[in-house]
């Protein structure tokens, strides 16, 4: 099966500082990889989504203070800092997810990863945290949902860091069912058990905290056993994977032991999942992952999942 992917070298212009984890060498290593040629992939032009666009998820007065940091050094918290071309990679990064999106949604492309920085999962609707600028797996299933082309959206977050900014938008939103595994306590210090919705979307969220050292069977036994049954209950037209890889046992930023061949496990039986439930609708876009060879494996891992 070919698989789709979103690269392009812009996506290396955020340049968060000497020594910030969230480096332009995780994509370099990643396009390393990707240029040895071993996958049979399909390759989108990213193009820039427009402030309208981020507005189906982020704040006016959030969006306006981006316009002003366009082209500025600017420091959004002491985690998240850009360059002068920060925010245009965001916006980047955040059309290519959401145009990956609803191209696999609309059945005019195969699924695929958006290979994007900045990542966005901590993004709260109204400021930037954890490294991340603009929700774009957010911005992408509102898009899906504003735009006809699902009534109902699945998220699944794999990251070891719990997306709270996800959660936050849809956590009362009947819409939009959000999962995540995640090292737990950790930061961002949200995604306990208790954390399940309120409201029109009581039930909508799922949060599974792992304790620091678990690996490849919990985390599996996690998605096999609770996660995947959920979203079959739930019933998706599309199904989204916030995909960070830093549950890596070689990660330098956390403490789970997630291997490469757990990834690849992880990747293959959400694939089958989404051929069983969506048609094979499904998507996913770049979060966290810190050890840049490790990054680079596990993204191959992903790849080769999908396009066996």
């Amino acid at each position: 099966m070919t698989v789709t992917i979103v690269r392009d070298d812009r996506f290396m212009d955020h340049d968060p500082g000497l020594h910030h984890p969230e480096s332009p060498a995780r994509l370099a290593s990643i396009h390393e990889m990707l240029d040895r040629g071993e996958h049979d992939v399909v390759t989108l032009e990213p193009r820039a989504a427009s402030f309208d666009e981020l507005s189906v998820v982020h704040h006016t007065e959030y969006l306006e203070r981006l316009e002003r940091a366009r082209g500025r050094v600017t420091v959004f918290d002491p985690d998240t800092k850009g360059s002068e071309a920060s925010v245009d990679t965001a916006l980047l990064a955040a059309g290519a997810t959401i145009d990956l999106c609803t191209k696999v949604a609309a059945d005019e492309t195969p699924p695929g990863i958006a290979l994007v920085r900045p990542p966005g999962h901590h993004a709260v609707a109204e400021r930037a945290m954890g490294f991340c600028l603009v929700n774009n797996v957010a911005v992408a299933a509102r898009t899906l949902i504003d735009r006809g082309l699902a009534e109902r959206v699945a998220i699944y977050d794999w990251d070891v860091h719990h997306g709270n900014g996800t959660q936050d938008i849809f956590y009362d939103a009947a819409d939009v069912f959000y999962a995540s595994t995640h090292q737990f306590p950790f930061y961002p210090g949200s995604g306990s058990a208790r954390e399940t919705g309120k409201g029109a979307g009581e039930e909508m969220t799922l949060n599974i905290p792992l304790p620091a050292g678990a690996g490849d069977s919990t985390l599996l036994a996690a998605n096999q056993e609770i996660i995947m049954r959920r979203v079959e209950d739930f019933s998706p037209d599309v199904i989204l994977i916030s995909a960070g890889f830093d549950a890596l046992a070689s990660d330098p930023l956390a403490q789970l032991e997630v291997t490469v061949d757990g990834f690849y496990e992880l990747a293959a039986r959400w694939r089958e999942l989404a051929e069983r439930l969506t048609h094979g609708r499904i998507a996913a876009v770049l979060e966290g992952g810190y050890d840049t060879g490790g990054l680079a494996r596990c993204v191959d891992a992903l790849l080769k999942a999908w396009d066996t």
